[in-house]
């Protein structure tokens, strides 16, 4: 790990997302390297000491399923951001409050760190279903009932999902939010039609 942080320093890389990752076959517990960083708070405070990159942490709005309380997870993260992130980029979530309640949370723990609204159009309401169920993340009914009956309309999804996620957008922004992190899945066209709505514009865009 430090060899290939040293080569991204070398090539002119400055930031990079420290995440623990996941264990390699689902539903089994996560168990580190024997000779790695045993968590991501290691591996921030390994790639600091490599050089001064900008580094991006993961944060749960709500309860990662390892951390077992909300208290755990912040102290997690504190860890973290003590360890010398820069930011943190939180897991999907579909509910403004949500966000902002973390967002407190976070505050009152002393943690002074940007936090990033991570944010995750959907195209594919079971696939999102079951990766929020990995994650721990709350999928509103609401939710599912805007894609009932659009299993065969991929465009008419396409449609909802951009302006749904524009719509969190948009009331994160009216509170102050200023920087967002999408979820794309490969899918940059719709990621670019989000920002379209929100006003962002481009010189050129290209999609191949």
């Amino acid at each position: 790990m430090d060899a290939i942080a040293r080569d991204y320093w070398a090539l002119g890389v400055r930031h990079i997302v420290a995440l623990r990752g996941d264990a390699p076959e689902a539903g089994t517990s996560y168990a580190p390297h024997p000779g790695g960083y045993a968590n991501a708070a290691e591996l921030v405070a390994g790639l600091k000491a490599i050089a001064q990159f900008d580094i991006s942490i993961a944060a749960y709005p709500e309860i990662h399923p390892d951390s077992g309380t909300r208290q755990a997870d912040l102290d997690n993260l504190k860890r973290k951001v003590d360890a010398g992130a820069d930011r943190a980029i939180t897991q999907f979530f579909f509910s403004a409050d949500c966000f902002l309640r973390f967002q407190d949370e976070v505050a009152a723990a002393g943690m002074n760190i940007e936090i990033v609204p991570g944010i995750m159009p959907v195209t594919n309401f079971a696939g999102i279903r079951r990766m929020a169920g990995n994650c721990g993340t709350e999928v509103p009914a609401w939710l599912g009932q805007l894609f009932e009956g659009l299993d065969d309309l991929p465009a008419a999804r396409q449609l909802i999902a951009a302006t749904v996620a524009a719509e969190l957008c948009g009331q994160l922004y009216a509170v102050g939010i200023r920087h967002f992190h999408f979820y794309t899945l490969n899918r940059a066209e719709l990621s670019y039609a989000i920002c379209h709505l929100l006003g962002v514009r481009a010189e050129k865009a290209t999609f191949e």
